[in-house]
C-alpha cells in the first residue's frame, strides 16, 4: 500500500464537534498525494469509459470529485488574463479534483466563439484549445457543454434570433428543439467542435482523452410541451448524432433531474409541483440510446434542516433510479450555495458539502451508481467581478477546502485499490475503511 497510505491510515483526519476540520496531517498527505511528478506526466492518458453503472479508466473505477468553472474559454482569449485558467487548474490539482465542467459555446455574445451559424472566431477557438491543453497538463478531465438553455452566452434565445434573421417563422425559444433549421445550426456547431484539431496539442477533440464527456445542453427545459415529447425527440436525434461522429467519448444530456410524466409516482421528490411541467423527464430522457450517464443539479438558495433533508432524498432517489432502473452512473453536475443568501456562513456551506459527499460515499461503498459530484464553482484569486456569490477560492475558504480535499483523497484511494465493480470488502483493511467512510465527514 505504500508509506504514504500507511501514514494516512494511522491517523485519519476527523472533524471536531463544532465542525471545524483539523487538517494538518491531512493537508500534508494531500500535497503528497495530489502533487505532480515527472513520472505522472509521462503516464498514459486513457479515455474514461462506462461499464455498467460505473465510470472506469483502464478497468479501474473512476469516481469523480470535480467542479464547474464556466468562463474559462472567454477569459483565456486575452493573454493578460489567460493565466487565471492555469491557476484554476493548479488549485484544482492541489485539492485532488479530477473533472471540470465548462462551456464549449458562446453564441453571438461578447467574445463569441460562434459569431453566427457556422462562423467562428479563431482567437476564441484558440482560447478553448488552451483550456483543453492546460487541463491535460494538470490531469483535469473536462465535461464540455455544447449550448445553453438560458440567454447567458447566447443559448436558445440566440439561436432563435439567428432563425428569425434568416427569415424563418420561429417565435418561441423552444423552436430550438423542433425547427429543422435551428436543429441544423446546433448540429453544425457540434460537428465543428468535435472535429476541431487543437492548435496547441495537435489532437482532434473527438480523439482527446482529456475530454471526459460531451454535454448536449446546459439545463434543457421545454416549457411549451409539458408532455416532454418535443425535448425527447431532440435528445434522441442529438445523442445519436454525437455518437455517430464520436463513439469514443461519453455523452450526457445536462438535465437538472426533474421527474416528469413517465414517473408520476416520483413527482414528490421534485422541489415543487412546477418542475413536473417543464418538459423534462429524468427517467425517460436517460433511457435514450447514446446517453451514457445521468445528470442532476441542485443549487441551494437556503440551508435549513428541511432543505438538507430534501438534498438527501433528492440524491438518494436519483441514485436508486440509476441503480435499479437506468443501470448507469449518475453525476451530480452542480451543487453549491451562494454567499449572498441571507444568513450565509461557511459552516452552512460546509454542511451542504458534507451532505453531498456523504451521499456519494454511501453509494461508492456499495459499488453503486452515485458516480460523483461537481461543485459550483472553483475560482482563483482576483476574479471577484465574475463571482455570482458561489465562487470558492480555496485559500479563502479553508474549512470548505478541507472537505473537498478529504473527499478527493477518499475517492482516490478507493479508485486506486479496487477493480471495476468493487464493493467495500474488496480490501479487509479496517483502518482504510475507517478513513474512507467515517461518518465525521
Amino acid at each position: 500500500m505504500g508509506k504514504m497510505f500507511r501514514e494516512i491510515l494511522s491517523s485519519p483526519p476527523r472533524l471536531s464537534d463544532d465542525g471545524d476540520p483539523h487538517c494538518t496531517l491531512f493537508l500534508c498527505c494531500v500535497s503528497r498525494t495530489h502533487g505532480s511528478s515527472d513520472m505522472e506526466e509521462d503516464e498514459a492518458w486513457s479515455m474514461v469509459q462506462r461499464k455498467g453503472n460505473q465510470f472506469v479508466v483502464d478497468d479501474q473505477p473512476f469516481y469523480v470529485n470535480g467542479f464547474n468553472t464556466y468562463w474559462l474559454m472567454v477569459v483565456a482569449v486575452d493573454q493578460s488574463s489567460r493565466g487565471k485558467v492555469t491557476e484554476v487548474f493548479q488549485h484544482a490539482k492541489s485539492a485532488g479534483l479530477t473533472v471540470c465542467r465548462t462551456w464549449a459555446f458562446n453564441d453571438g455574445q461578447w467574445r463569441a466563439l460562434q459569431k453566427s451559424p457556422s462562423v467562428y472566431d479563431e482567437d476564441v477557438f484558440r482560447a478553448l484549445d488552451f483550456v483543453v491543453s492546460e487541463a491535460k497538463k494538470y490531469k483535469i478531465r473536462l465535461i464540455l457543454s455544447l449550448v445553453n438553455n438560458w440567454a447567458a452566452y447566447g443559448g436558445k434565445p440566440q439561436y432563435l434570433k439567428w432563425g428569425q434573421a434568416a427569415g424563418f417563422n420561429v417565435s418561441s425559444e423552444d423552436d430550438f428543439f423542433s425547427h429543422p433549421t435551428l436543429r441544423s445550426y446546433y448540429k453544425a456547431h457540434v460537428k465543428t467542435v468535435l472535429n476541431r484539431v487543437n492548435t496547441i496539442t495537435n489532437v482532434t477533440y473527438k480523439e482527446d482523452p482529456t475530454i471526459f464527456a460531451w454535454e448536449l445542453m446546459n439545463e434543457p427545459r421545454c416549457y411549451s410541451d409539458p408532455s416532454g415529447d418535443k425535448l425527447q425527440s431532440w435528445i434522441q436525434e442529438m445523442a445519436v448524432y454525437v455518437k455517430s461522429m464520436d463513439p469514443k467519448h461519453l455523452v450526457e444530456i445536462g438535465l437538472e433531474g426533474f421527474y416528469g410524466p413517465s414517473t408520476p409516482n416520483r413527482y414528490h421528490f421534485n422541489p415543487t409541483t412546477f418542475y413536473q411541467q417543464v418538459g423534462t423527464d429524468f427517467i425517460r430522457n436517460h433511457q435514450i440510446v447514446g446517453v451514457d450517464f445521468a445528470s442532476v443539479h441542485m443549487l441551494s438558495e437556503t440551508i435549513s434542516d428541511v432543505h438538507i433533508q430534501f438534498i438527501k432524498s433528492w440524491m438518494q432517489a436519483h441514485i436508486d433510479d440509476a441503480d435499479k432502473v437506468l443501470g448507469m452512473p449518475v453525476l451530480f453536475g452542480e451543487f453549491g450555495l451562494s454567499t449572498k443568501n441571507p444568513g450565509y456562513n461557511s459552516s452552512i456551506r460546509d454542511t451542504l458539502f458534507s451532505t453531498v459527499y456523504k451521499a456519494i460515499l454511501g453509494s461508492t461503498k456499495k459499488g453503486g451508481s452515485g458516480a460523483g459530484s461537481l461543485f459550483w464553482q472553483l475560482f482563483p484569486d482576483g476574479m471577484d467581478q465574475w463571482d455570482d456569490g458561489m465562487a470558492i477560492v480555496l485559500s479563502k475558504s479553508p474549512s470548505t477546502a478541507c472537505f473537498i480535499s478529504l473527499h478527493s483523497t477518499r475517492l482516490m484511494l478507493f479508485n486506486s485499490l479496487c477493480t471495476w465493480n468493487c464493493k467495500w470488502g474488496c480490501t479487509k483493511k479496517h483502518a482504510l475503511e475507517e478513513f474512507l467512510f467515517h461518518d465525521d465527514l
